[in-house]
């Protein structure tokens, strides 16, 4: 059975029930929503439907305009008088079994005063109500919509716009680490560029790199001293910590005379 039932006065704000109905409907489905027109089938007997769904509903949405009070039945009086109102006894059933009951006030109507309510349905006057405003239609449907998917869980799980809210999250977080990759690759390619040969400093925290050294270097503090031997392995890089704030000198030396042993 549907779990709201939308309550509305005829010849007040007929439109703005539909309206409310036809969203809420598109948001949750159409099994989840009672509105009479809408949803009592051909040849079902009227007043069975009317109190099966107000019996079995968890919130009813009431829907009063400006002249939701002025409206007057066949024999002259306010229709809110006649014992056997509709609109009257679809409230005093959902107020009776203790159904979430929501005002929904529409363009210019104001909250309503309970002197000007049946004694069984002074009630209303204190549930808090939400508006809705033909100018403000799609923020205002939303808002109703989302009060109803919080305070009815069984209901927000059927969220039709959650749903795809999380779906369009879910999307872009599975693009997101491609884009970071390709990032990644760019920038392994520009380091690769900058490190070609030579004497240079990596942009960021890497500091000095020093690629294909043809002798010692010395990267600390102090003097540096480049002093290449024409023999034996030390041809390699030789480091020192620090800032390497020195002068720099360059030492040759001949080549070490052979021992006697090798003469």
């Amino acid at each position: 059975m549907p779990e709201v039932f939308v309550n509305y006065r005829t010849g007040d704000e007929e439109t703005a029930a539909t309206l409310i109905d036809r969203e809420l409907a598109r948001r949750f489905g159409r099994e989840r929503v009672f509105l009479d027109s809408n949803s009592i089938e051909p040849g079902h007997r009227y007043p069975a439907e009317l109190v099966r769904a107000v019996e079995e509903c968890q919130a009813l949405l009431a829907v009063i305009g400006p002249r939701w009070t002025e409206v007057r039945g066949a024999d002259g009086r306010p229709a809110l008088e006649a014992q056997q109102d509709w609109t009257r006894r679809e409230i005093e059933t959902a107020l009776d079994r203790g159904v979430l009951v929501i005002p929904v006030l529409v363009g210019k109507a104001t909250q309503i005063d309970p002197a000007v309510l049946p004694e069984d349905l002074r009630e209303l006057a204190d549930c808090q109500y939400r508006r809705f405003d033909h100018r403000n239609a799609e923020s205002d449907l939303t808002a109703i919509g989302d009060a109803l998917a919080r305070l009815l869980p069984q209901l927000g799980a059927e969220d039709r716009d959650a749903r795809a809210a999380r779906e369009r999250a879910e999307a872009k977080s599975r693009k997101k680490p491609a884009k970071d990759r390709g990032q990644t690759r760019m920038r392994a390619r520009d380091m690769e560029q900058r490190v070609r040969g030579g004497i240079g400093n990596l942009n960021g925290d890497l500091g000095t790199f020093v690629n294909e050294p043809q002798g010692p270097v010395n990267t600390g503090r102090g003097h540096q001293y480049n002093a290449p031997h024409f023999e034996g392995d030390n041809t390699g890089v030789q480091y020192t910590a620090g800032d390497n704030s020195g002068t720099v000198h360059q030492r040759f030396e001949r080549e070490r005379r052979r021992s006697d042993d090798d003469r």
